[in-house]
């Protein structure tokens, strides 16, 4: 295989994230590796080239998604954190109708033009292709490029909103034609074993166990410094496939001398929190200050969705909770019993309101320090490193 190197001879690395440098949290595993690899290589992160149009019917708040997509590619090329300046952000022009074959060959070739001039002008060639996106499987015929490594983190085919066939196809290409598949899921990577076979290693996601420390009462926000505690949190992205929103708002009935604080970003209708007036939707905060909110939870949740995208799923908060020495109630879902000995595991909505209340009153399970040392060695650092020694070892 053609070692992949830039004109001063390191390897150069180019990722296709599902996600988006300009609205998405910095959380994310593709932020958090690349931005490590680019500390002393170069690395070209292509924002998300999505896997479907946002459509009336079928997404929410989808003249929102547009508008907010259609910002990011006003960005072009950016080099957007001046102490890594290795690392360099593309957003580039989509026409993203992948169930139209003509208009899917057409957004490919045009994506393909566009990565290969950043390329150019990066003076990037032949590099390193980290795939988290199945519809970049297109793009790869048009670029001249090293190993590809498909970061598997979720199954995108059972994304409700997308074109599911064309998306399950790409993936499957993926799968055939990847140098290496990463995964996050030890049951999606063996319901792949079989297609995979030793090209799949397993790369758990990591946390900035630096960033991530609980902060003092003085140090929480004033903007939450008063709630009527206890205070039942969550922070993440609010995604109708995601999260049981229905159980945030059983969950806020049960508890009425409660604050329900909710922080994040959101794809659907959050109107609902109006009607309950224990429940205070702050919206998105930025990820620096996160952790200072995340420290006056007295319980943190994780109240997710039984469906075949959770099951599938690692989500990074999990360690981030721990990590702030949380006392965790979360649904149930495979990945969840890595720490079944510090997370409260509820198996229906009944049991979780039940799980929520024991934790209030004994703390929850284990110590605050046991609860940090689940997680505090599986640094961001540890798996940038893992990915390196995957791609050029």
């Amino acid at each position: 295989m053609k070692r992949d190197v830039t004109v001063d001879g390191r390897p150069s690395y180019i990722c296709f994230s599902g996600q988006d440098w300009w609205y998405f949290s910095r959380a994310h595993s593709d932020f958090q590796l690349m931005l490590r690899v680019a500390r002393d290589r170069p690395v070209l992160f292509v924002n998300s080239i999505t896997m479907r149009m946002p459509l009336p019917g079928k997404s929410s708040r989808f003249w929102m998604r547009i508008w907010r997509k259609a910002q990011s590619m006003t960005k072009l090329l950016r080099r957007p954190v001046p102490d890594v300046p290795g690392f360099a952000v593309l957003s580039p022009i989509i026409i993203p109708f992948y169930g139209v074959s003509w208009l899917r060959r057409f957004n490919a070739w045009s994506i393909g033009l566009q990565v290969r001039l950043a390329l150019r002008r990066l003076g990037m060639s032949r590099p390193t292709c980290l795939v988290t996106i199945p519809t970049a499987w297109d793009v790869l015929a048009h670029l001249e490029h090293g190993p590809v490594v498909f970061n598997r983190s979720d199954r995108h085919s059972a994304f409700e909103e997308a074109h599911q066939g064309t998306i399950r196809a790409m993936e499957t290409e993926l799968l055939r034609g990847a140098d290496h598949v990463l995964y996050v899921s030890d049951v999606l990577m063996r319901d792949e074993a079989a297609m995979v076979g030793n090209r799949a290693l397993f790369l758990d996601h990591g946390v900035d166990a630096d960033h991530f420390r609980r902060h003092p009462p003085e140090d929480v926000p004033a903007d939450v410094r008063d709630l009527r505690h206890p205070v039942i949190g969550f922070f993440g992205g609010f995604d109708d496939y995601v999260v049981d929103l229905d159980l945030i708002a059983h969950v806020a009935r049960s508890f009425p001398d409660a604050t329900i604080l909710l922080i994040g970003d959101a794809n659907c209708s959050m109107r609902w929190t109006e009607d309950l007036p224990n429940v205070r939707w702050l919206g998105p905060r930025d990820y620096n200050d996160i952790p200072a909110y995340g420290s006056c939870f007295d319980v943190a949740i994780m109240p997710w969705l039984d469906n075949e995208w959770i099951r599938h799923a690692n989500p990074i908060k999990m360690k981030e909770y721990l990590a702030l020495e949380l006392a965790v109630v979360s649904t149930d879902f495979p990945e969840v019993h890595r720490y079944d000995g510090v997370i409260r595991i509820a198996t229906d909505r009944d049991s979780f309101v039940d799980l929520i209340r024991l934790t209030l009153a004994d703390g929850g399970l284990a110590t605050p320090e046991q609860r940090r040392a689940a997680v505090v060695d599986a640094s961001w650092d540890r798996r940038a490193a893992e990915l390196l020694e995957v791609c050029e070892g």
